[in-house]
């Protein structure tokens, strides 16, 4: 049975907003919806991309995704899609609504369950004080200064008109803001809160606009508030797994992993694997991932490389642990691997973070780095290929650092690749011995 939440906020963290900004009486109220729900936290998924809302999921004890302006709806939509049980929120501004607009009429056209919340502030408020798809006709703001020729978009009589099961709008100054938070996550389907607030920075000043401006502006406009829109039809991710499990055959080829051999890891171990672009860094990361399930551990991988993906850093962190794990991202790396230059220049904050109980693994052109942590050089008889590197130098960590049998790295390797790919990669395995 899950303890009583008293709270959802980390009060720990201060908000890091300018004051007076709505936004954090709106992350408020949300921690009330969520109190008063008493959902899980494990079950609960905050999405946010780039603008000051952005910040916000840093301050809740729940999972959270923080992606490019103007994608949360997206990435909101494929992580309800990958496990519909989860409580998913999407936490966006005016600028994210304007730049992934297209998404909120998808998400709504489709009825995917998940809760998106507006903070609706007229105006881009992390890059300046530029205009927004929101903001109000004649309203002055950095690219406006003769007043706003555009007339602002009705985001909720758009999401109702696609279909959404839910829609309000109304203010960071509602009383009954959080039981309509709470009656949107509760909503088996689409549901948007559009919420005007108030930008201190550069929509107040800019505008002599206040609270009472504000709901004189929506008078003005015509705008309706309230709960808008109520009504029932499929949610998509459960329809979506309903309308497949008819089918005569499953569409899925994946497979359990079973344990087959014992590890004698004692305790959580935080690895990262700092290599280059073909250097097969993240399908080495998987091997050891999936050698650790099939030693019985739990096994997450994170992997960064950039857009280019063939050339610059290939970077990957493995956490294995006897406990269930309920997080990704690596400060402190137990053991870290340093593999080329590329991967070096992506690990300076967690190689000082590193002390003297920690581990980390260097080719010999790289034996010159400085570091608490113990340093060890791979003792390379004949260097080996850029492209057996990484599964070499794992090899010798996994012999080395006595995380599971070898031959449960060996097997992981042989998963899901093709045979000629697989004995490729497991003869990089035969030159591993002897070198640490």
């Amino acid at each position: 049975m899950m303890t009583l939440q008293t709270t959802y906020r980390l009060t720990e963290r201060e908000y890091t907003f300018c004051p007076g900004c709505s936004h954090a009486r709106v992350l408020d109220q949300l921690n009330a919806a969520l109190v008063q729900l008493q959902l899980d936290p494990h079950q609960v998924v905050m999405v946010t991309d780039i603008g000051c809302v952005g910040m916000s999921d840093q301050f809740f004890n729940v999972n959270a995704f923080h992606g490019l302006h103007g994608r949360a709806v997206t990435y909101a939509t494929g992580i309800k899609l990958a496990n519909p049980e989860l409580t998913v929120i999407a936490l966006v501004g005016d600028g994210s609504l304007g730049i992934g607009g297209h998404h909120v009429l998808s998400a709504a056209r489709r009825n995917v369950g998940i809760t998106v919340l507006v903070f609706n502030n007229f105006n881009f408020g992390m890059t300046g004080g530029q205009h927004s798809v929101t903001t109000p006709h004649g309203a002055h703001t950095s690219t406006t200064r003769a007043g706003n020729l555009e007339y602002p978009l009705d985001i909720c009589a758009v999401a109702a008109a696609s279909g959404a099961a839910y829609v309000f709008r109304g203010t960071a100054f509602d009383p009954d803001l959080p039981a309509r938070i709470a009656e949107a996550i509760q909503t088996p389907g689409f549901a948007l809160l559009d919420i005007w607030e108030l930008c201190t920075a550069y929509y107040v000043p800019n505008n002599n606009f206040s609270r009472t401006a504000l709901m004189q502006t929506l008078e003005r406009l015509n705008f309706p508030t309230g709960v808008l829109q109520k009504k029932e039809r499929p949610e998509f991710a459960h329809a979506y797994r309903d309308s497949i499990s008819n089918l005569q055959a499953s569409i899925s080829t994946s497979q359990p992993i079973e344990a087959k051999f014992t590890s004698a890891l004692a305790q959580t171990t935080r690895i990262i694997l700092a290599g280059s672009a073909g250097g097969k860094v993240r399908s080495t990361a998987s091997a050891l991932a999936i050698g650790g399930m099939l030693s019985g551990l739990w096994a997450t991988q994170r992997d960064d490389y950039p857009v280019s993906v063939m050339s610059g850093y290939s970077v990957s962190e493995v956490i294995l642990s006897r406990e269930e794990i309920w997080y990704m991202g690596i400060e402190k790396p137990d053991i870290l691997v340093v593999l080329s230059p590329e991967g070096l220049s992506q690990v300076p904050r967690q190689l000082r973070a590193m002390d003297e109980s920690q581990t980390v693994y260097v080719v010999p052109e790289l034996a010159q780095v400085q570091t608490r942590a113990r340093k060890i050089v791979f003792n390379f008889a004949r260097p080996p290929s850029k492209k057996s590197l990484a599964l070499t130098a794992m090899a010798a960590i996994i012999r080395h650092a006595n995380l599971y049998p070898l031959e449960a790295f060996r097997e992981a390797i042989t998963i899901g690749q093709r045979a000629e790919i697989a004995q490729e990669n497991l003869r990089a395995l035969e030159v591993s011995e002897g070198i640490l």
